[in-house]
């Protein structure tokens, strides 16, 4: 059993029987209202595809769900190609389906991915929690603020935004926490 608040991209739920792929997910909490979590699901068997609001306490039933590690082998269009890394085997997903992974993928990165399986069909990819992608554009750095806490936007190589370090320059490796829609750590090592 999950509660309303322990859901995350890549989750699978079972509602009247089926199961249900959360997409995207956004905790909210007001000053007196109770905490929700809104979500926006999937149904794996049909395609079908809602949105519910979820009270932080409600209890949902979770799936279980095989997991293997993959790689991206390509992408053509919309559809990304994702290799199992233990038999070879190509696994193909639709941008929709990796919604909240995809601002972090990119052609020809060698991360390890874990493939969610229900029932043998791919059903959504999740990244590792540390990732390193490479600073396309972003501003130079103000003169005189040395304090180290001041951040300025840059795009990655995929178009992702994302706020990084005043000393960050293009062309630097940065590390980014994939976790709740991504966030800068700090230059790679």
């Amino acid at each position: 059993m999950k509660t309303g608040k322990e859901l995350k991209p890549g989750t699978v739920i079972r509602l009247e029987n089926d199961p249900w792929l959360v997409q995207k997910a956004e905790f909210t909490k007001s000053g007196r209202n109770s905490a929700i979590m809104k979500t926006k699901l999937k149904n794996l068997l049909t395609g079908y595809k809602t949105e519910i609001v979820y009270s932080a306490d409600d209890k949902l039933d979770d799936v279980i769900l095989d997991r293997k590690e993959a790689t991206l082998s390509f992408i053509s269009g919309d559809t990304y190609t994702f290799m199992d890394t233990s038999d070879y085997t190509m696994y193909e997903l639709n941008a929709d389906d990796i919604e909240a992974v995809l601002p972090f993928i990119e052609e020809g990165m060698e991360d390890v991915c874990e493939a969610v399986f229900f029932e043998g069909r791919l059903v959504s990819v999740e990244l590792p929690t540390t990732i390193v992608r490479q600073v396309d554009y972003t501003e130079g750095s103000a003169r005189g603020d040395t304090s180290g806490k001041v951040m300025k936007p840059a795009k990655l190589k995929n178009g992702t935004e994302l706020s990084v370090a005043d000393f960050i320059e293009i062309g630097d490796m940065i590390e980014i926490d994939t976790r709740e829609g991504g966030s800068y750590k700090g230059r790679a090592k």
